[in-house]
């Protein structure tokens, strides 16, 4: 619990000379949770405790999320400090990573991941996944798949007249629809516009802030492409730091604590925790905003899984599975 890392975090504040915020989102199999807009109002609450100080340190661990949101905690954050930097301990992907373009400094362990800031299209109109009978599970489209595809048309067929391409569009918004590809069209301009205020930050220059708005958003080739520290500092030029061992190991014993406390490692499997047992309460920590000057703000899913065995005469045994979610949302801990 948050108990056992008060010292770590008096420990990383004096070794940064710096305020702490620590941002945690779940990337527990089963459980993944998103960076959303929902978070402004606790980190206002936290930064209005800490107050405007001349340096704030973000300690980040997240697969993205929402990237207005990312540029929205970027500006709430640097308007509260002179000096932003990010500290991260692993996975730091999509709009985790736009967010430390906004840092002054990136750490980085030598664990940590920064990725590519291609955004994904979630919504209604998405395409449905084949053979999955839910109609709220959608196909997310990714800016960078639907531009192979187009480029594929392109450079591997050789498609180039104006009635062509016309026709290959038309067989595209057959699959995914117009709304949504409208909409892949427009975050990609928006994520580029983002990525390129942010990077102002560190005074890399406009040339190499074009390359590596350029890499993150297209060159990288893979949404799940990894970028890890020699990478980051060396090839795209970004100011990373290493950190030295008795920082590293604040960094790492804080990660693990945190892990440990929100189960990351441990996939959610209804089935193996009700085991033997019909009903089982349950209580998943979601996400994690932390500092010393206001706590912890958590957010919980909570509710009850409970297994039906129902049985027919010439017909083996069904097991069925239920979960009646009873909470979802914030919860603030001293």
């Amino acid at each position: 619990m948050r108990s056992d890392r008060q010292d770590l975090y008096h420990q990383l504040e004096e070794n940064r000379n710096s305020k702490l915020l620590v941002y945690v989102t779940s990337t527990r199999q089963g459980l993944e949770t998103q960076i959303a807009k929902d978070i402004l109002p606790k980190f206002t609450e936290h930064l209005d405790n800490i107050g405007d100080k001349e340096k704030i340190t973000l300690y980040l661990y997240t697969n993205g999320g929402d990237t207005l949101a990312a540029w929205s905690l970027v500006n709430l954050i640097r308007s509260f400090c002179k000096d932003f930097e990010v500290i991260i301990p692993a996975n730091c992907f999509s709009s985790g990573t736009l967010i430390s373009l906004g840092a002054n400094r990136i750490v980085m362990t030598k664990q940590a991941s920064l990725g590519p800031i291609d955004p994904s299209i979630n919504g209604p109109l998405n395409p449905s996944f084949p053979g999955v009978t839910d109609p709220n599970a959608k196909v997310p489209v990714s800016t960078e798949d639907v531009n192979a595809y187009i480029e594929m048309a392109k450079n591997d067929f050789g498609i180039s007249n104006q009635e062509q391409m016309t026709s290959i569009l038309l067989n595209l918004s057959e699959k995914i629809h117009p709304l949504t590809l409208g909409q892949v069209y427009k975050s990609k301009s928006q994520i580029q516009m983002l990525a390129k205020k942010l990077l102002k930050w560190q005074n890399l220059g406009a040339e190499k802030e074009d390359a590596i708005i350029k890499f993150l958003c297209s060159e990288s080739g893979s949404h799940d492409y990894s970028i890890r520290r020699k990478e980051a500092k060396e090839s795209l030029g970004l100011p990373i730091e290493k950190p030295d061992d008795n920082l590293y190991s604040i960094i790492k014993n804080i990660y693990d604590d945190i892990s440990n406390e929100m189960e990351l490692e441990n996939p959610y499997n209804p089935a193996i925790m009700l085991n033997n047992s019909d009903r089982v309460p349950y209580s998943f920590r979601r996400c994690l905003i932390e500092s010393l000057s206001n706590g912890t703000d958590v957010f919980l899913s909570e509710g009850i899984l409970s297994k039906q065995i129902i049985s027919a005469p010439g017909i083996p045994p069904q097991i069925n599975l239920s979960d009646s979610r009873t909470n979802e949302g914030w919860k603030h801990e001293n």
